[in-house]
Order: structure tokens, then C-alpha cells, then sequence
């Protein structure tokens, strides 16, 4: 059995998934950190899945506000997928807690806790509008931060949640699954991912690229020894796209569509179709490496958890859905989780990247991301809706992810009782970050 990797397979179709090559491989430290696959394993299965899993499927973390309808920006649009189950029900907004439809992002505040006699039709004349408890000092720091383009912050082009395409999505009623979309369209986006994204030339052929001529034996070698070569900032950049590659992928063999059947879907685990993509012999030992990248895509996602706490620990940061009950709840099993999350004792390091000559440096991270914010827009191209749905949202999640990554010095600095200008994150960025975390943390489950 693949150590360390569940799919959400019955545990005796898994007995005997894969060889025991790859059982032996993917063990061990991974390469650029100093952690092993068998800490990952049981430090997720036992301490954080089962606290994500909670916390995903509370209300502020179900609906999520997507324009599933932005044309492609790169090439044009192929048309979106006639397969009945690539279609995405959109949520009426009459289901969607008051509170998230107003946008109030911290309702509650300790003034406005006391004044219990506030009727609805009060509260909901006030949704909109920045909290009328808040001091004149939070109102001005409200407005800069309006005001403020933090554009040198995002690592992903977000939606317009005000377009009139925007609409709520229920998450847990839209699951990530393979519906069928495959093909050219399918393997143009992630071929522009790749070749036009990641640093690469493109003289250097990726490994079991159908998209590339024909290399007869070349077991991709070469491509490695380029990567190998690139620095350290350029070679996380590919392995995290490699990582997501992978997590994607393991989603969808696992729920996978077996048969449509007459007016009923049949969905199920495709052990075929995972060991082409990820067996040792099938892959030439390319399945390996993929697997490897999502661990280490994981390290980068808990630093980043792990780095971000302090940001959410303060009394003035509230989930806010309009249940005060369920919202206090939300918070609570978020600071849990937080906590938790602190004890992995073998964090990735990033202060190694970026950390050469002051303006080489700067330069090289304003590469890494307009990179990655490249890759977001090319979520657009997907011509499925519900794989464009979940691609938006966790590529969305790993760009929010790496903005807390390198905002450290504006995490420390945080004032405790109101918002700051120098790091903020909206409930575009929240939802993806922690749901996103949710899917990635699910693809490492044992029985």
C-alpha cells in the first residue's frame, strides 16, 4: 500500500494499488527540507485532518462567491463543457447567511455584544456599513485600507465579487470530481501552466508530456538535471504547481465518473486511472516525484497556517455569518486548529528564499509572483465549470498561502484592535485559504 496517500479508496482496493518500489520510495526526507514523509503522515492523520474537517463545513467556510463565466485572457474560449456533471448550481442568495451577503467582515465587537435589544430591521440597515461601535481611529483605518492597493501583495487575480456574473456557490452540494473533461482543451491549460509559468525553456521537455515531440527513450533525465540547476526560489515554484498537479489529480481518480446510468451518476474510485498517473512503472518514476511534490506542497501550506495565526487570534477578527452562536463556534475551532498546527516541530524554513542581494531578490519574488497570479488567470480557461470552480479555489488558496508566506514583518506589526494597512485578507482570499487546505489535507489520509 502507498504509504500515506488514501484517496478515499476502500482500504482493500488500496492493498495492492501500487508496487513496493514505490512504498519504498516515497519514504524519507524530502529534498529542499528537512522533514520526512512518515512525520507528514501522522501528523496530519491524527492531529490536523480531523479539526479541518470540522471547520470546512461550517457556514462561512460552504459558500463561496466565484464568476464561473470570465472569459479565457490567453487563447479563445473553447466552450464550456457539455457534460452534464461539469455544471455548477449556483446557490440562491435568500440560502446565503445575512451575514456573508453583507460583507461585514467583523460585525461583532465587544461594544456591540451589550446592546442585545437591537432589532433585525436595525441590523440589517447596518449590514454594509462598517460597524458604528468601531472608534473614529478603526473608521480611518477602515478607509485606508479601502483605499490601499495591495496589489504587490496578491499572488492571484481574484474575482469581482460586485460583477454581475459573480454568484454564491455551495461547496459541499458542488463536490471536486472527475466529470469527464479531458482532452486537448484539458491539457492546453495545464500545458501553459507548465511551459509558459514555471521558468522553463522550451527546449527542456517535461516527463510524459503528450503535448511534446516524441523523445523516444528519454526517461526525462534532462529535464531534472535543469531543474536541479535552477535556484532554490525557481525550483519550489515548480514543485508547489507539480504538488497542486498531483492533488488535483488524486481528487479526481478518487471520485471518479464510472458510469452516467439512467438519470443517476455512478461515481467511485478509478484505480487505473490513478496508476497511470502515479505507479512507478507506468510513470517511469515520474509518479514518485509527483507524489513527493505534494508533501512538500503540504510543508508549505502548514508554514503558512503556522505564520498567519497571529493574524486570526485577535479579539477584533471575527468569521462572521450573522449567527453569533455558530459564529463564536467557528472561531473557536479555527484557534484550535491554529494551536495544533504549532506543534509540527519541522516547519519549512522560507526565510532561504529571497534572501540574496537585496535588489536581485526583490526582483526574483516579483517573477515568483506574477508567475503564480499568471496561473490564476488561466483558471478562466477551463472549460468545465465545476473543475474551474475547484481549480479557481485552490489556486486561490496556494496564492493566499504564499502572500502569508512572505508577509511576515506585516503579520508581526499588526495592531491588536483594528485593521491594518499592511496585511489584510478578505473573505475571497479566507475561504479558498482554508478550504483549499481542506481538500490538499484529505489526499493524505490512511485507514
Amino acid at each position: 500500500m502507498l504509504r500515506g496517500i488514501c484517496l478515499f479508496l476502500p482500504l482493500m482496493a488500496l492493498g495492492g494499488l501500487l508496487g513496493g518500489q514505490l512504498h519504498t520510495e516515497l519514504t524519507g526526507v524530502l529534498d529542499d527540507c528537512f522533514c520526512d514523509v512518515e512525520s507528514i503522515d501522522v501528523f496530519n492523520n491524527f492531529k490536523i485532518y480531523p479539526r479541518i474537517k470540522r471547520l470546512t463545513e461550517k457556514d462561512y467556510f460552504r459558500y463561496y462567491r466565484v464568476n464561473l463565466k470570465r472569459p479565457c485572457p490567453f487563447w479563445p474560449n473553447d466552450g464550456h463543457c457539455a457534460i452534464k456533471d461539469c455544471h455548477v448550481e449556483p446557490c440562491p442568495e435568500s440560502q446565503i447567511p445575512v451575514g456573508i451577503k453583507s460583507g461585514n467582515y467583523n460585525k461583532y465587537s465587544k461594544p456591540a455584544d451589550t446592546a442585545s435589544d437591537v432589532t433585525e430591521c436595525e441590523q440589517a440597515k447596518n449590514l454594509g456599513a462598517i460597524n458604528s461601535t468601531l472608534s473614529n481611529q478603526s473608521k480611518e483605518a477602515f478607509a485606508n485600507w479601502e483605499k490601499h492597493d495591495d496589489a504587490q501583495d496578491h499572488f492571484c487575480e481574484l474575482d469581482d465579487e460586485t460583477a454581475p456574473d459573480s454568484e454564491y456557490v455551495d461547496l459541499l452540494l458542488n463536490p471536486e470530481r472527475y466529470t469527464g473533461y479531458k482532452g486537448p482543451s484539458a491539457w492546453r491549460v495545464w500545458n501553459s501552466i507548465y511551459e509558459e509559468n514555471c521558468f522553463k525553456p522550451r527546449s527542456v521537455y517535461r516527463p510524459l508530456n503528450p503535448l511534446a515531440p516524441s523523445r523516444g527513450d528519454d526517461d526525462g533525465e534532462g529535464f531534472y538535471t535543469w531543474l536541479e540547476g535552477l535556484c532554490l526560489e525557481k525550483r519550489v515554484f515548480y514543485r508547489l504547481i507539480s504538488g497542486l498537479h498531483s492533488s488535483i489529480n488524486i481528487h479526481l481518480c478518487a471520485e471518479y465518473l464510472l458510469n452516467e446510468g439512467w438519470g443517476r451518476s455512478i461515481w467511485g474510485p478509478n484505480l487505473q486511472e490513478f496508476r497511470q498517473r502515479f505507479d512507478t512503472a507506468e510513470t517511469k518514476g515520474e509518479g514518485t516525484r509527483r507524489l513527493k511534490n505534494l508533501y512538500f506542497l503540504y510543508l508549505i501550506e502548514l508554514r503558512a497556517l503556522s505564520k498567519v495565526s497571529p493574524y486570526f487570534e485577535r479579539a477584533f477578527v471575527n468569521l462572521y455569518t450573522g449567527n453569533r452562536q455558530e459564529d463564536g463556534n467557528t472561531k473557536e475551532l479555527l484557534l484550535q486548529f491554529f494551536d495544533e498546527v504549532k506543534t509540527f516541530p519541522m516547519h519549512f524554513d522560507e526565510k532561504s528564499m529571497f534572501a540574496g542581494q537585496k535588489i536581485e531578490a526583490k526582483i526574483l519574488k516579483e517573477e515568483f509572483r506574477l508567475h503564480f497570479k499568471n496561473i490564476s488567470r488561466i483558471m478562466d480557461c477551463v472549460g468545465c465549470s465545476k473543475c474551474r470552480l475547484w481549480g479557481k479555489l485552490q489556486t486561490q488558496g496556494l496564492g493566499t498561502a504564499l502572500k502569508i508566506l512572505f508577509s511576515e514583518k506585516e503579520i508581526q506589526n499588526l495592531p491588536e484592535h483594528s485593521p491594518s494597512k499592511g496585511f489584510q485578507l478578505t473573505r475571497q482570499q479566507v475561504v479558498p485559504f482554508i478550504k483549499g487546505l481542506g481538500r490538499l489535507f484529505t489526499t493524505f489520509l490512511q485507514p
